[in-house]
């Protein structure tokens, strides 16, 4: 077998490994419910199985990155037992973040071509739409309708959002799906407004409006900044290559048009209150948007360094940050460390194997920024487009939940 085909056949097993990360909720939640357990990491072996198929055919990328954070995951497995937690299903629930996942991101992009980029793009255009249905339906039933369901089919209190209204999980199992979905739609959303032969123009405005619609539908403030960030990069784009700028205006107005016409329907105009109700209420607990951007940003990954002599040398043990951890060790969901994904990584594997692991972060996002910003010069968006949704969720994003890890 050439190696085309090998890649070819590593291209399919990252389109399953996509469309289990979009529809793994639903499964969980809907369809096969009394599998919710084990269908947690359903991607997992097939990580793995794509890792030694691309070890077996000579297509595993070889990086500094990669071996850096190998050794990390190896050394902090054995940590974990002998001087952490000491509980083999928790660190092996951990350090499968560095080992498997994360080598997965660099075999992606060795085997993907920029036209299966752009076919994912369309995916996620057309699939805007249905999910916006979806998180309008979840946003105006009750928590005891069946599309609010949560793991295990049970009915439950979802993630508190404001005006009685719960925050929808659209296919995925928590909030946080919903967010990284619309933050990547949004992305190759604006970049095709960009380059409309690469897709249909309907669906386009329609997924337009859907993703206009879906932020105030989420309840999701994270949603609304993720937006804002791939706007904030267009207008970046814009300055660097005046030829945007006629589009940029057009895309600008068109929103402007859309939200207005939005804004007339009752449900639209109902979720808006509940989102700015949202917003006010967190903002005056966090104190303002600039306690919310210092909470979540700045302040969670400055405190994670600074208070990280007080930690044992090896830390407490990978995976004692995720859920599945606290499941294991404290029999329920309970942050047993820092909540915030830096201060996580820094608690779980020590001050100097936590700090590396946070700087090889820090490095790639800037090798990705670096090499985005080139292509942009060049005259080529979707790098810069993608950038704007991969910035936050390589640097910082919770790698500790399984669907963000898999975005």
């Amino acid at each position: 077998m050439n190696k085309s085909s090998d890649k070819d056949i590593l291209r399919w097993g990252i389109w399953a490994y996509l469309l289990f990360l979009i529809f793994e909720g639903a499964l969980r939640k809907w369809f096969l419910p009394f599998l919710a357990g084990p269908l947690l990491i359903i991607r997992d072996p097939l990580a793995l199985a794509m890792i030694v198929f691309a070890l077996e055919k000579g297509l595993f990328p070889r990086t500094p990155f990669i071996t850096g954070i190998v050794i990390i995951g190896i050394v902090s497995f054995l940590t974990a037992l002998f001087f952490g937690h000491g509980s083999l299903p928790v660190a092996l629930f951990g350090t499968r973040i560095l080992l498997i996942h994360f080598p997965l991101m660099f075999i992606i992009g060795k085997t993907l071509k920029r036209a299966d980029i752009i076919q994912i793009g369309r995916v996620f255009v057309w699939l805007a739409i249905p999910m916006t249905l979806l998180i309008a339906l979840q946003f105006s039933s009750p928590q005891t309708a069946w599309v609010n369901r949560g793991l295990g089919g049970v009915i439950e209190e979802g993630f508190q959002g404001a005006l009685g209204h719960f925050r929808p999980s659209a296919t995925f199992s928590f909030i946080t799906g919903t967010y990284l979905f619309f933050g990547l739609a949004a992305a190759f959303i604006f970049y095709f407004w960009f380059h409309l032969e690469h897709i249909n123009k309907a669906v386009l405005t329609v997924a337009t409006v859907c993703l206009l619609a879906a932020i105030p539908l989420s309840i999701s403030r994270t949603l609304f900044f993720e937006v804002s960030l791939s706007v904030l990069f267009l207008f970046m784009a814009t300055s660097l290559k005046s030829r945007y700028l006629g589009r940029m205006v057009m895309v600008c107005l068109f929103a402007v048009i859309l939200f207005v016409g939005l804004s007339t329907n009752s449900l639209f105009s109902h979720a808006i209150d509940t989102f700015f109700a949202r917003f006010t209420d967190a903002s005056n607990t966090e104190g303002g948007v600039e306690g919310t951007l210092g909470d979540r940003f700045l302040g969670g990954l400055i405190s994670a360094i600074t208070s990280s002599g007080r930690l044992p040398f090896f830390g407490y043990g990978i995976g004692m940050g995720t859920n599945v951890g606290s499941q294991f060790l404290a029999g329920g969901r309970l942050f047993l460390l820092h909540e915030e994904e830096w201060g996580r990584i820094i608690d779980e594997q020590g001050p100097l194997l936590g700090i590396t692991v946070v700087f090889i972060r820090v490095s790639l996002t800037f090798h990705m920024a670096k090499a985005s910003y080139k292509k942009l010069q060049a005259g080529d968006l979707l790098p810069w487009m993608l950038l704007s949704f991969g910035l936050l969720t390589v640097l910082q994003g919770n790698w500790s939940q399984p669907t963000s890890l898999g975005f």
